[in-house]
C-alpha cells in the first residue's frame, strides 16, 4: 500500500451558496470533462428514495448530475431497466440523460442476483458507446461495487479513467452487522477489492470512509479523495413546525421522533421502536410518537411487517405512525414537523437523512458510526450515541423533551452545521477529482503492444 501522499480532502466546509469566485473558476474550467458516463446499475436515479434499493445514493447521483450539467459537463446515467414501460432514454434534466439497459427480467430480480447479469449490463453499455463517435465519454464515474465492475471493463475498453464511489462497503457492514442480519457475501468483497485496485481515483464521502478504504482494502492514499455529499439547501429549509404538522397530519402536542429511510436491520429502525416503548415505561405522561417513513428493503424484505409486529408486541401501536416514502418537498415538511430525527444505523457511509433534517432545523440523535461523525456535530446539531441500546436513545429523547431551550439551541446549531454541505461544494470537489483522474490516466491495459 502506497503511503507517500496523504488523502486529498477536496471538501470546502464553509457556506458556499452561491459559488465563490474560486469555485466558479474551478466549476467552469476548460479542463473539466465534457461528457461523463455515470453508472448506477442496481438502482435508478428515477426511483423513489426510501423504497427497494433506492436511498441516499440515488439522491447523490441525481443532485450531482444536475449540477455537473449546469456547469457544462453532460452526464449520461446508465442503470438497469426494471420495466418494459420505461423508454430507453429519459431526460432527467437539461444535460442529464438516464439510459435503461436491458439485462435479465425486468421485475423480480433482487440485488443479490445482479452479479449474474453484469455481462449483459456491460454489453448494453458497450453497445451505446459503440454507436457514438470515438471518444464520446471523457470519464466514467461508477457508484456501488456492481457499477464498478461494469466501469472497470468500460474504462479499459474506452481508454478513459474510472472514478469510483463505494457508498457502502461489505467489510465495513460485516464488522458492524445488526443482530440477525445477513453478512455480505465473499463475492462482493472480492468484487469491491477489484474495483479499488483498478479505479483511477476513489471518491470517499468522509475521512472515516477514506481510512476504511485504505485500512481494509489497501487503497493507495494518493488516489483517495474525500468529498462530502450535500443537501439541497433550497428544498430543505427551516419552517413553521405547527403548519408542517397540520400538513402531514401529526398532533400539535406530541413530541415527534422521526425515522426516514429504508426499513432493514442495517438502518436499525427497531431501535427507535424500542426506545419509544422505553420512554412510555419511564414517562407515561409524556406524549411521544415515533414516525417511520420508508419501505422495506434488503434483508428487511424477508419480514416486511416486522416493525408493525414489534410495536404491537411492545403495546405501543398507538404511539407509532408508519408513512410511505414521499417526495422531497413532502419529506422537508416531515423534518420540520418533527422535534428530532433519529438515525440509529449500524453503518452509514455518510448519513444524508441527518443533513437533510438539520437543514430543516430539526436536530438529530444518531449512532456514533461511520460518516455520522461528520454529518452530525455532536452536542451542537444533535447527539451521537455509542452503541444501539434503546435505553440510551430513550434517555436522549427524554432529556430533549424536558428541555425546550436545549432543543431550540440544537435546532439553531443544526441549521448552521447543514449550511456547510451544499451540493455545489460536492460538485466542485468531484470536478477536482475528475481532472486529477484525467491528468493521471495511464495507457490502456487492453492496448496492443508490439
Amino acid at each position: 500500500m502506497a503511503a507517500s501522499q496523504p488523502v486529498r480532502d477536496t471538501s470546502e466546509m464553509s457556506v458556499v451558496r452561491p459559488l465563490s469566485a474560486k469555485q466558479r473558476v474551478r466549476a467552469n474550467s476548460p479542463s473539466n470533462p465534457q461528457r461523463i458516463a455515470m453508472l448506477s446499475i442496481h438502482t435508478s436515479p428515477l426511483d423513489q428514495p426510501g423504497t427497494g434499493d433506492a436511498g441516499g445514493m440515488n439522491v447523490y447521483v441525481v443532485e450531482t448530475a444536475k449540477r455537473l450539467a449546469e456547469g457544462g459537463t453532460e452526464v449520461e446515467i446508465f442503470t438497469r431497466g426494471t420495466s418494459s414501460a420505461l423508454p430507453p432514454t429519459v431526460e432527467l434534466a437539461p444535460g442529464v440523460l438516464v439510459r435503461h439497459i436491458t439485462a435479465g427480467p425486468y421485475e423480480g430480480l433482487v440485488k443479490g442476483d445482479l452479479p449474474g447479469q453484469l455481462c449483459a449490463v456491460t454489453a448494453g453499455v458497450m453497445r451505446i458507446e459503440a454507436s457514438k463517435p470515438e471518444g464520446w465519454y471523457d470519464l466514467i464515474h461508477s457508484h456501488y461495487w456492481l457499477s464498478g465492475q461494469v466501469g472497470w471493463l468500460s474504462s479499459e475498453r474506452w481508454r478513459v479513467p474510472l472514478v469510483h464511489s463505494m457508498h457502502t462497503m461489505a467489510k465495513v457492514k460485516n464488522l458492524e452487522l445488526a443482530d440477525g442480519d445477513t453478512p455480505e457475501p465473499e463475492t462482493r468483497i472480492i468484487g469491491e477489492q477489484q474495483v479499488v485496485d483498478i479505479a483511477s481515483r476513489l471518491a470517499a464521502n468522509t475521512s472515516d470512509e477514506a481510512a476504511q478504504l485504505i485500512d481494509l482494502y489497501g487503497a493507495d492514499p494518493a488516489r483517495v479523495d474525500v468529498i462530502h455529499p450535500g443537501v439541497d439547501l433550497q428544498t430543505f429549509t427551516p419552517g413553521d413546525k405547527g403548519a408542517a404538522r397540520q400538513q402531514v397530519g401529526l398532533g400539535a402536542e406530541e413530541f415527534i421522533v422521526l425515522f426516514v429511510g429504508r426499513i432493514q436491520p442495517l438502518k436499525a429502525p427497531d431501535v427507535l421502536v424500542h426506545a419509544v416503548a422505553q420512554v412510555r415505561r419511564d414517562r407515561p405522561g409524556l406524549k411521544v410518537r415515533a414516525v417511520i417513513c420508508g419501505g422495506p428493503s434488503g434483508s428487511g424484505m424477508d419480514k416486511p411487517s416486522a416493525l408493525i409486529d414489534l410495536a404491537r408486541e411492545l403495546d405501543i401501536t398507538a404511539n407509532v405512525t408508519f408513512m410511505s416514502p414521499t417526495s422531497r418537498a413532502g419529506l422537508a415538511d416531515l423534518y420540520r414537523a418533527a422535534d428530532v430525527t433519529m438515525v440509529p444505523s449500524h453503518s452509514e457511509s455518510f448519513g444524508l437523512v441527518a443533513i437533510e433534517s438539520q437543514a430543516c432545523g430539526t436536530p438529530v440523535i444518531a449512532a456514533a458510526v461511520g460518516g455520522l461523525h461528520t454529518a452530525v456535530a455532536n452536542n451542537v446539531s444533535g447527539h451521537l450515541i455509542e452503541g444501539h441500546d434503546p435505553r440510551a436513545y430513550a434517555a436522549a429523547i427524554e432529556r430533549l423533551a424536558d428541555d425546550p431551550a436545549a432543543l431550540a439551541d440544537l435546532g439553531r446549531g443544526a441549521v448552521m452545521h447543514a449550511a456547510a454541505f451544499g451540493w455545489e461544494s460536492t460538485t466542485v470537489g468531484l470536478l477536482d477529482t475528475y481532472r486529477a483522474a484525467m491528468a493521471d490516466q495511464p495507457p490502456s491495459r487492453l492496448a496492443v503492444t508490439t
